[in-house]
Parts: C-alpha cells; sequence; structure tokens
C-alpha cells in the first residue's frame, strides 16, 4: 500500500498550534470531510471518539494514530498533522506520551482488511526513529509524503511475506479492566509490524468483547492466551498451536510472543467444552438464551443440593444409631453427648447449605444470559427467592417466591445486567466504575423493586397458597401432587423435564412444604425397572423380547437405578419412546402413590440406595418401589412380546 495513495497533500498540515486532544481530531475529521473521504463529519468524529474510549491510541516516539470506522467513510484515507508544541496528555498503553505527529485514519465500516493495511503500513514506516525523526523536521508536505513512502516497499515486503498469517489473542485479568485492554493493544501493534493480523478478544470486566468468529479461527494459525483468568471458551481452538503467559508480559515484549506462538509454541489446544462459561458467537433468541439459562443454573445447583442432603443424611444417620430420631431439636445443641452435638450441626450445616440452592441457581442462570455482569443480580435474586431477606430482617412467617422466584429474578438479572452491559458507554478513564459500580448498582436495584412489588407478593403467595391446599385437603392433595411430581421426574430420565421438576420439589421440601417422597422414587423406578425387563424376559414369555445390545444396557441400567442414576435407561427410551415413556410414567405413579398411601415419608434429596435409611416407613417405601418396578418390567416385556409376535417389531 502506497501511503500517499489514501491522503493528499490537502490532508497534511505541517507546524500547527493545537494544543489538545479535542482541537486536533475535530480538525482532522473536518479536513476529511472538506477533502471528500466522510460524508458526514460529526457521524465520524463520534466514530473516532467510540474507539479513543475504548483503548489508547497513542505510541512511542511522540506518535499517535486514532482511527475511526463508520459507514459515513466513502474510502480508506489518513489525514496528518505535526504540532508545533506536543499534546503532553495523549493517553499511550503505557501511560501519558507527548504527541506531536497525529495521524486519524478513516476506514469504512466492514472493511477490516483495509483498517489492517492502512495500519501496518504506517506502523511499519513509524517504526525507525529516524524515520520519525525526519518526519517532525520535514520542510514541506510533499517531503514529509516522500518520508513516508520511502519504507513503503519494506513494508510491502514483509506484509508479503506474511502470506496472510493471522493471529488471535485472548487477553483477560483478575479486575477485567485496564490490563484486558492494554495488553490487546499491544500485541495488535506487533501484529501490525510484522504484517500479521491480530484478532484479540478482551474477556473483561464487561463480558466478552470483540469475540472472534468461526472464521477467524481457521485462518488463525496460532492464539495467544495472555490472561489471569481460565479463558472462556477455549474449546473453539482445538487444533490450533497456543502459548499461555501472564496478562502483563505482552507490555515488556509483544513481538517476543508472536515469534513464540508461530515457532516455539507451547502444544497444541486440546480442551473439553462441557465446562466452557458462555460465548456469544452465535447470537441467541430469547428461548435459547432462557432455556440455556434454567439448564446452567440446574447443572450448578444440584451439586449444592447433593452436598446438603448428605450432611443432613449423615447427621441423622448417625444420630439414628444412638437411637435419636430428632436431632435438630435445639436441645441437641448443648448435649452432654459429644456426638449427639456434632450430629445436630451436621444436620444444621446441611440446612444451610440448601439455603444457597437457589442464590445458586440464580447466579449461574443470570450468568450464562450475561456473563460476569450477571452474578451480582443474580445472586441477590436467588436469595430473594430462597426467602434469606425474611431470614436478615427478622421477618416471621414469611413465605419465600421459591423455585419459580428463582427462575424469574434469575432471568431477569441476566437480561438487565445483559443490556446495562451493552448500552452503558463510558469514557476510558472511567470503564472502571462500569462493572464495579454502575451495572452491579443498577441492576440489583432493580431486582430488589421487582422482587418487593412483583415477586414477592406474587409468587409467595402462590407457594402459600399451596402450602394451605394441602394442609386443607390433606392425602387427596398430596396424592395429586405426587402424581404430577412423579410423572414429570420420570418422563425423560434425567432430562430438562425432569431436572425441573426436582427443583421444583426440592424447592417445596426446603420450605416444609411437601416431602421429596415422590420425587426420589420417580427417579429410582424407571431403570430399575427397565433393568430388570431384560433379565425377567425369557422367564415370562419364555424368549427373549431384547437383543443382546438392549440386555447390556438392561444390566447397566439396574446397577445404576439402585445409585440413582436415571441416564443408563435412557437408550430404551431413545429407541421406543412412546412406549418407554408412558410405562416409565404410569410406574412411578403407581409407586409413588402406594408409598405415600402407606405413610412413607422421604424429606431428604438422597434417592440412592444409602438414602433408604432416611425414610420414615421404610418398608412402605421399598413396597412402593418394588410394585413401580414390577409394573415397567411386566408391561416392557408384554408390550414388546406382543409386538414382536404380531410382526410389528423385530429384533436385530
Amino acid at each position: 500500500m502506497v501511503l500517499s495513495g489514501v491522503t493528499s497533500p490537502n490532508l497534511i498540515l505541517l507546524d500547527k498550534e493545537w494544543n489538545t486532544r479535542e482541537s486536533i481530531l475535530e480538525n482532522l475529521s473536518m479536513l476529511l470531510y472538506q477533502e471528500g473521504k466522510v460524508s458526514d463529519q460529526a457521524a465520524f468524529l463520534r466514530a473516532v471518539w467510540e474507539r479513543e474510549n475504548i483503548s489508547e491510541t497513542g505510541f512511542e516516539q511522540g506518535i499517535a494514530i486514532p482511527h475511526g470506522k463508520s459507514p459515513v467513510v466513502k474510502q480508506p484515507a489518513f489525514a496528518a498533522v505535526r504540532l508545533t508544541q506536543p499534546v503532553d496528555d495523549w493517553p499511550t498503553i503505557e501511560g501519558e506520551e507527548k504527541v506531536s505527529l497525529v495521524f486519524l485514519l478513516a476506514v469504512p465500516l466492514g472493511d477490516d482488511d483495509g483498517h489492517l493495511r492502512l495500519l501496518s503500513t504506517l506502523s511499519l514506516a513509524l517504526m525507525d526513529e529516524d524515520n520519525v525523526s525526519a518526519l517532525k523536521a520535514a520542510p514541506t508536505v510533499d517531503a514529509f509524503l516522500a518520508l513516508l513512502d520511502a519504507h513503503e516497499s519494506a513494508g510491502e515486503k514483509m506484509l508479503i511475506n506474511a502470506s496472510g498469517q493471522s493471529l488471535i489473542v485472548i487477553t483477560s485479568c483478575s479486575t477485567g479492566i485496564a490490563h484486558t485492554y492494554m495488553a490487546a493493544e499491544a500485541l495488535e501493534k506487533a501484529g501490525a509490524a510484522r504484517g500479521i493480523r491480530v484478532y484479540s478478544e478482551k474477556q473483561g470486566a464487561n463480558g466478552i468483547e470483540d469475540e472472534v468468529n468461526e472464521t477467524q479461527i481457521r485462518e488463525a494459525s496460532g492464539v495467544i492466551f495472555a490472561a489471569a483468568l481460565p479463558p472462556k471458551g477455549k474449546a473453539r481452538f482445538n487444533g490450533k498451536p497456543f502459548i499461555t503467559t501472564s496478562v502483563s508480559e505482552p507490555l515488556k515484549d509483544a513481538a517476543g510472543l508472536i515469534e513464540r506462538v508461530l515457532t516455539n509454541p507451547d502444544g497444541i489446544v486440546n480442551e473439553s467444552n462441557t465446562t466452557e462459561s458462555p460465548t456469544t458467537a452465535h447470537k441467541r433468541s430469547f428461548g435459547s438464551q432462557l432455556y440455556q439459562g434454567i439448564s446452567s443454573g440446574i447443572s450448578y445447583m444440584i451439586p449444592v443440593i447433593v452436598a446438603a442432603g448428605l450432611m443432613m443424611g449423615f447427621g441423622q444417620l448417625a444420630a439414628s444409631m444412638l437411637g435419636v430420631t430428632d436431632i435438630g431439636n435445639a436441645r441437641y445443641a448443648t448435649e452432654h453427648n459429644t456426638m449427639l452435638v456434632m450430629c445436630h450441626y451436621l444436620t444444621l450445616y446441611g440446612n444451610m447449605i440448601m439455603k444457597f440452592m437457589y442464590p445458586v441457581f440464580a447466579a449461574y442462570m443470570a450468568w450464562s444470559i450475561a456473563d460476569r455482569p450477571g452474578l451480582v443480580p443474580g445472586f441477590v435474586g436467588g436469595a430473594f427467592a430462597g426467602g434469606l431477606h425474611y431470614t436478615f430482617w427478622a421477618v416471621n412467617g414469611g413465605i419465600p417466591s421459591g423455585f419459580l422466584g428463582a427462575l424469574i429474578l434469575g432471568a431477569l438479572a441476566g437480561f438487565i445486567a445483559n443490556f446495562l452491559n451493552q448500552h452503558i458507554r463510558l469514557h476510558k478513564h472511567l470503564q472502571a466504575m462500569k462493572p464495579m459500580l454502575i451495572v452491579p448498582g443498577l441492576s440489583v436495584l432493580a431486582i430488589f423493586f421487582i422482587n418487593f412489588y412483583f415477586v414477592d407478593p406474587v409468587f409467595g403467595g402462590i407457594n402459600k397458597f399451596l402450602q394451605q391446599f394441602i394442609t386443607e385437603h390433606g392425602a387427596s392433595s398430596a396424592l395429586m401432587l405426587a402424581v404430577i411430581i412423579a410423572a414429570l421426574t420420570a418422563f425423560d430420565l434425567g432430562g430438562p423435564v425432569n431436572k425441573s421438576a426436582g427443583a421444583i420439589a426440592i424447592g417445596l421440601a426446603a420450605d416444609h412444604i411437601f416431602p421429596l417422597t415422590a420425587r426420589v422414587l420417580g427417579i429410582v423406578i424407571p431403570p430399575i425397572g427397565l433393568g430388570l425387563a431384560t433379565v425377567i424376559d425369557r422367564f415370562l414369555v419364555r424368549r427373549r423380547v431384547f437383543d443382546e445390545n438392549q440386555r447390556v444396557t438392561g444390566t447397566t441400567s439396574l446397577i445404576l437405578g439402585f445409585l440413582a442414576i436415571g441416564e443408563g435407561a435412557i437408550p430404551f427410551m431413545l429407541r421406543n419412546p412412546v412406549i418407554t415413556i408412558s410405562i416409565n410414567i404410569t410406574g412411578a405413579i403407581i409407586g409413588a402413590v402406594t408409598a405415600i398411601t402407606l405413610g412413607s415419608v422421604q424429606w431428604f434429596p438422597l434417592p440412592a440406595i444409602w438414602g433408604w435409611p432416611l425414610v420414615q416407613n421404610l418398608p412402605a417405601y421399598l413396597f412402593g418401589m418394588f410394585l413401580g418396578v414390577a409394573f415397567i418390567a411386566f408391561a416392557n416385556v408384554f408390550v414388546r412380546y406382543y409386538l414382536i409376535t404380531t410382526g410389528k417389531l423385530k429384533l436385530n
């Protein structure tokens, strides 16, 4: 690229007495407008300031290269000015520099090629200290342009030798503010100097900015992780050479890092994407964001529930061995038997952990939608849903909004935080206020009002009504609710419907509204029943109705069922969904209703075999489970036998 070809003598001004950055950008943008390079001077100037507010454009040797990309730019161009007195406060990545040479670049929106090529060529021309000194002393505009073009041949050669190489840079720092942008800018500069495109993705306090796309990833020669935090979406770069370094290292030796990733990488990226943080490479619909948010929240909530259940279970089991069944009673806090005191507090500890079920759910739901800015308002919303405000404010009799409240507040926290993060624009010197003050402050304030005026009155009222309904109508309402919970739990064997039903059921149990008996039986009955069917088929109908692969799957399902893992039965559901799902639901309902009718109660979220000793009236529980398992096993065998003998089903 010949630099004189993208400017003109009228766009080069020497020895001007402009003493502020504002006046310089104003005058240079007006020059570009007057020369017909931009169609709207005000709109272009706004684009320049937007870029200025993102990161520094000052460099060493008293040079600044501000630039703006805008649809009002007709063609790539630049204007330049040499100042008689340097501007002493032009921001650079290393602080503020005295700037006396300013080049304002104008690039059409979407012309990344032209932008990088112009910036690279100009950077190469300004790398030579002697050349910069000559530019500062050039007597005429023609001499000034000649000095720029003197390095064009070398620059073009370097750009051509790069053969279109590009690199990806991922930057982040612990606070997600200054170093995140400074490291990216330093590597962009070093890449431009070598004719290498550098795409920098900033994973800072504002979430993911300038996220790289699939094409950029595919064409990149390597990836530099200059991060103080684990990179998000690392699995996107599988198969790419990479190096990992601190976020401060690019400020010291950006060129060395680029050389290292091209010639001596640390290895090849090979990451699982099962635990990746949310990214926004593909624009998600509202429904998709909501669904992924719920799934994310539930997946992070489950370990909290399991941990709480185990702590309560350990305390209850140990106490029962000592003949105590009401270990939660406050009198055991001062018991002379140290073991009982420990069991008492272990039970309370489990209850305390359970209180964080909704904060964790809502926080990670909001995080899935808005990334880091969603965590705080989501956590606060979950705390409201769990009723922690009633505890802290000493409000007696308050009914929390529960799972539905956590769902509403978690979603709103994510969408509000995401909206604020995307639409609030601040000067770069005030950027730290956005993630640390403005977004969390406004989002938690919004959550307070939404909870106070809508969620608590509506969904707390629903929970109160449900509690009163169950109390007033006794066994009939309990059985109706048990049927619903058991059916939803058995529907998809650990899938989203199952998990959503579990969240609601556990919430009801945590608020001591309705026990988990139907839920835990709905988890174990289908996999055990399907597994048993593959064992007894030849005894019931004197032939096999499951093929060899299904029998192996059945054995796995049977074993996993006793461990409360329903996913082992999923292959049966996938091959015959209508039959399997309907039989599973019916069997789970039979088992749950039978156990509850006979007086079985389980308050703890421990469906596996080790949780059975905590069940009140265990014989009724086991009898109900037996009936449910038997129905599923017998029904599957006889239905499949009928289909096989009538030619409607063939074994492989």
